[in-house]
Parts: C-alpha cells; structure tokens; sequence
C-alpha cells in the first residue's frame, strides 16, 4: 500500500463505513428503499475497498478482529440509541468481551 494515510486511519475509515452501511440496513427495510439501499451498497463497498488496502500492510487475523469487533459493539450500542433496541447486563457483557478483545488483539499485532 503506498500513500500517506496511515494503515489504522484507512482502518477507521473501514469501520466507519462499515458502520454507516450495517446502521442503514434498518431503513432500508429490506433493500425496498431506494436512497437507504443504495447507502447500504456503497457503505460496504468502501468499508471492503480501504479493508483490503490495510490488510497489504498489516497482519489479516488483527485487521478483521478490530473491524468486526468494533463494528459490533458499536452498531450495538446504535442500536440501542437510535433505534430504541432492547439493552441488558447480558448485552452490555458481551459488548465489553468484544471490546476487550478487540483491545488485547489488537496489542499483541504491536509486540506488546
């Protein structure tokens, strides 16, 4: 991958996409709505395009467990506050392993 963005930026962008695209699917109701669907298309397709420019430089295994875990724990909690989702201590258990998870992973990728 050459360029100046960093391979954790182009990451965030990944995530962040990714998170625009997975919140949409809600209103897209079943790819029945035109704007929200097309929202849904191009979200993914940018989230996989700086997804695969990242894993050129950074290790894959690191790479997807950072961009599933904190796409996860964070369309949850989208969940939860804009579309009034049930929330529980169970919930809230499992948001945190993702993002303890996410966190001791992406550590040991660095040599800690």
């Amino acid at each position: 991958m050459t360029g100046p963005l960093s391979p954790w930026l182009m990451l965030a962008g990944a995530i962040a996409a990714e998170l625009v695209a997975t919140s949409s699917l809600k209103l897209a109701q079943g790819f029945s709505r035109p704007l929200p669907s097309l929202v849904v298309i191009i979200g993914y397709m940018i989230s996989f395009w700086l997804l695969s420019r990242v894993v050129e430089r950074l290790e894959l295994g690191i790479v997807y467990a950072v961009w599933c875990g904190v796409g996860m724990a964070v369309v949850a909690v989208i969940g939860v506050v804009v579309y009034g989702e049930s929330v529980s201590l169970l919930k809230t258990a499992g948001i945190l392993a993702i993002v303890l998870g996410t966190v001791l992973l992406s550590l040991a990728g660095k040599g800690a």
